[in-house]
């Protein structure tokens, strides 16, 4: 549906009016050439097929006018589908997956073989060159095991098993890609200093990667508006002082928790702009970059 509609939309514009949309993206495209984007592609954007093909075009379009696009993805619902096809039930403790050894390998084959490689797949259909990566390739993410902490009792510990805490990034594999026009597709599996294997969140890893890499910006696609308030209403911009009110009041909550603290921790370390945008809208990533409209909530760093 949402595929017919763009189209059907499309076909009807003039070309003069297609001609200037294109001029109206010229000063963001001048801006953003040459820059890194990291995003985080996941939820729904991820499951339904219009959305899929409309994220990879945006991907491939951005590497052509010369931005340079790194994706990091999630999947927790193809994990999730995973694991109940061999009969175990997925555990969230604090927005984290509990991970003992048997979920380990289920996250290593679906997130660094399936999900990659239908994403690499996708955006090379598109007309780009996408290269799929996970983080022992080119000693790329080295972690140890997280120690998560109740957000109410910091002297309370959760054991959530081989879930990581990154240690650090090298991200020269990233770079030789990016310079050789390829665009890199990070599923974020990092290893330890005994090659054992961590399941890091996704929000994280994009979070430091964009960190790392000095991005001038940090897209993280999720299933909802943006950040919204008690009333359901989007806040179009967030600071360190009402992300903590937020949060104490359990207006972000859960799986959000470790989205924004990345994001913040991201906006704070020199990342330009750090954008929670609706991936279930079509091209939602140009509208972001490529016009003046505030789409989705942004995150400043004080």
């Amino acid at each position: 549906m949402t595929e017919s509609i763009t189209a059907a939309s499309a076909a009807q514009l003039s070309p003069q009016l297609k001609a200037e949309i294109l001029a109206q993206a010229m000063p963001y495209i001048r801006k953003f050439q040459g820059k890194t984007l990291v995003i985080k592609y996941g939820g729904n954007a991820m499951t339904d097929p219009a959305l899929q093909q409309a994220f990879a075009e945006d991907v491939v379009l951005l590497k052509l006018v010369g931005m340079n696009p790194v994706v990091v993805h999630g999947g927790g619902p193809q994990i999730e589908s995973a694991l109940h096809r061999l009969g175990k039930k997925g555990e969230f403790i604090q927005g984290m997956r509990v991970t003992d050894a048997e979920t380990m390998e289920v996250v290593e084959w679906v997130l660094g073989g399936e999900v990659q490689q239908d994403i690499v797949g996708m955006i090379n259909r598109a007309g780009g060159k996408a290269v799929g990566l996970t983080g022992r390739d080119g000693g790329m993410i080295r972690a140890q095991k997280l120690r998560l902490h109740d957000t109410q009792d910091p002297s309370k510990e959760y054991d959530v098993g081989q879930v990581g805490d990154i240690v650090s990034i090298d991200p020269s594999v990233l770079k030789a890609l990016q310079e050789d026009a390829f665009i890199p597709v990070v599923s974020p599996i990092g290893f330890g200093e005994n090659n054992e294997s961590y399941n890091i969140n996704a929000d994280v890893v994009a979070a430091k990667l964009a960190t790392v890499l000095q991005a001038e910006k940090l897209l993280m696609l999720t299933n909802i508006r943006g950040v919204l308030d008690k009333a359901g209403d989007l806040l179009t911009e967030l600071t360190p002082t009402r992300i903590d009110e937020l949060c104490a009041d359990g207006t972000i909550s859960g799986g959000m928790i470790p989205k924004i603290a990345g994001a913040l921790d991201a906006a704070k370390s020199g990342v330009k702009a750090v954008h929670i945008i609706d991936g279930r809208v079509p091209h939602a990533m140009l509208l972001e970059i490529l016009t003046d409209q505030a789409f989705g909530t942004m995150i400043r760093s004080h």
